[in-house]
C-alpha cells in the first residue's frame, strides 16, 4: 500500500504528522513517500505541484493531503498560487467525486452552533462533483498583471459548464451511496435561474430509472442552505455541483462543532483517492500546537475504507475517534463539553493510544 504524503502550507505539516503517527500504530505494511506542495513547493521549486510530485501521486495507490495555501502568495499570478495544487492533482488524477460525511459524534453536539436536538445523530454524506462547473469553465475574461491584479480591466467572467458524462458519473456515484445509506438522495441545483442547472435536473432525473428503489428529491441550493440549519436530519445523502459543493460542505461542518472533525475523499474512477481535512492550511494558528487534527486522522480511515480495502483497519481509527472524544479530550475549537483541552500532539497521542488499547489519559498525563 503505496501513499504519497503530501502535508503542504500552514497547518497542513502538523495534522498530517499525527495522521502518519495513527497509520503506524495500525501496523499496517505500509510504503509512505513525502513531497512539496503548495506554497512549500513554489519556494523550494518555483511552481505549486512539481513535475516530481504530481509523478508520486499518480504512482501511489492513494493520497494524504493537508492543506495549502497563505496570504503571502496572494499577490503570485494565479497559475503560481498554492491553491492551483489541489486543482491540478484533482484534474490530472480524475478525482471526479467528492465524499464530505458531515457526523455530529454525540459527544460533541453542545459544540454545534445549532440546538443538540436538531444536531443529535446527524449523519450526512455530501457528494460533490469536482471536475466540471464554473470552477473548470472557461476562465475570467480579464488580462491579468504580474501581481494577480485586474490590470485596469472593466469586467471578469467564468462560465458554468458540465457534459451530459459528467453529471452521469455522479449520479451514479450518489445513486450507489445512497442505496448503501438510507436510500435518500437530495439533488441540489439552480434550475429555476441556470440553464446548466436544469440540464443537471434533468439528467440526474433520467439515471433515477435505474435506482428504482432510492428515493430522490430535488432542491434549490438556497433552500438547500436554509434546511440544512433548520433541519438538517431531513437529509441522507446530497448530491450538487462544484461550487454549490464547495459552499453546502462547509456549512453543514459547523454543525458537527466545527469543520476540523471534517474528513473527505475525492475518487477517481477506479477508486483512488486524495484523502484530505475540509478545512484549509489556517496559517494564523500555524506551528502553535492549536489545530485539530481529527479531520485528517478521520481522512486516513477513509482512505483506507474507499482505496485500500481495509474497512477493519479504517473501523479502527473511528473507534479509537469516538473513545477519545468520550474520555473529554478536546482541542479549542471543540472544546464545549470537555474535560481536558489538549492541542494538535496530544490529540494525536490520545488516538494513538486507543489503538493501541490505553487510556488517552497516560499518554497526556
Amino acid at each position: 500500500m503505496k501513499i504519497a504524503i503530501l502535508p503542504g502550507d500552514g497547518i497542513g505539516t502538523e495534522i498530517v504528522a499525527q495522521a502518519v503517527r495513527v497509520m503506524d500504530a495500525l501496523g499496517l505494511p505500509f510504503e509512505t513517500e513525502h513531497a512539496l506542495v503548495g506554497g512549500a513547493a513554489y519556494e523550494a521549486h518555483g511552481h505549486p505541484l512539481p513535475a516530481a510530485t504530481l509523478a508520486l501521486a499518480q504512482s501511489a495507490d492513494a493520497v494524504l493531503f493537508g492543506a495549502v495555501g497563505d496570504w503571502k502568495y496572494d499577490t503570485l499570478e494565479r497559475a503560481l498560487r498554492p491553491e492551483q495544487a489541489i486543482l491540478g492533482l484533482r484534474k490530472n488524477l480524475g478525482l471526479f467525486a467528492n465524499f464530505r460525511p458531515a457526523l455530529c459524534y454525540e459527544q460533541l453536539t453542545d459544540a454545534s452552533s445549532l440546538k443538540p436536538e436538531l444536531v443529535a445523530g446527524l449523519d450526512i454524506l455530501i457528494i460533490r462533483e469536482l471536475t466540471g462547473d464554473i470552477y473548470f469553465g472557461q476562465p475570467r475574461g480579464r488580462r491579468e498583471s504580474p501581481d494577480g491584479a485586474f490590470a485596469g480591466a472593466e469586467e471578469a467572467f467564468d462560465t458554468m459548464r458540465y457534459s451530459r458524462p459528467e453529471i452521469e458519473r455522479i449520479a451514479h456515484v450518489a445513486f450507489q451511496a445512497a442505496r448503501q445509506r438510507g436510500k435518500r438522495l437530495t439533488s441540489v441545483d439552480k434550475a429555476n435561474v441556470l440553464e446548466t442547472f436544469q440540464f443537471w435536473r434533468d439528467i440526474v432525473t433520467e439515471v433515477h430509472a435505474q435506482y428504482p428503489d432510492v428515493e430522490l428529491d430535488h432542491m434549490y441550493v438556497d433552500n438547500a442552505a436554509m434546511q440544512l440549519v433548520r433541519a438538517p436530519k431531513r437529509f441522507d445523502v446530497i448530491v450538487t455541483g462544484n461550487m454549490f459543493g464547495d459552499i453546502l460542505s462547509d456549512e453543514a461542518a459547523m454543525l458537527t462543532g466545527s469543520i476540523g472533525m471534517l474528513p473527505s475523499a475525492s475518487l477517481n474512477a477506479s477508486g483512488k483517492g486524495l484523502y484530505e481535512p475540509s478545512h484549509g492550511s489556517a496559517p494564523d494558528i500555524a506551528g502553535k500546537n492549536l489545530a485539530n487534527p481529527l479531520a485528517t486522522i478521520l481522512s486516513v480511515a477513509m482512505m483506507l475504507r474507499f482505496s485500500l480495502h481495509r474497512p477493519d483497519a479504517a473501523d479502527r481509527i473511528e473507534a479509537a475517534v469516538r473513545s477519545v472524544l468520550a474520555a473529554g479530550l478536546r482541542t479549542a475549537d471543540i472544546w464545549s463539553g470537555g474535560t481536558q483541552k489538549v492541542g494538535t500532539r496530544e490529540m494525536g497521542d490520545a488516538v494513538v493510544s486507543a489503538l493501541q488499547g490505553r487510556t488517552a489519559k497516560t499518554t497526556i498525563g
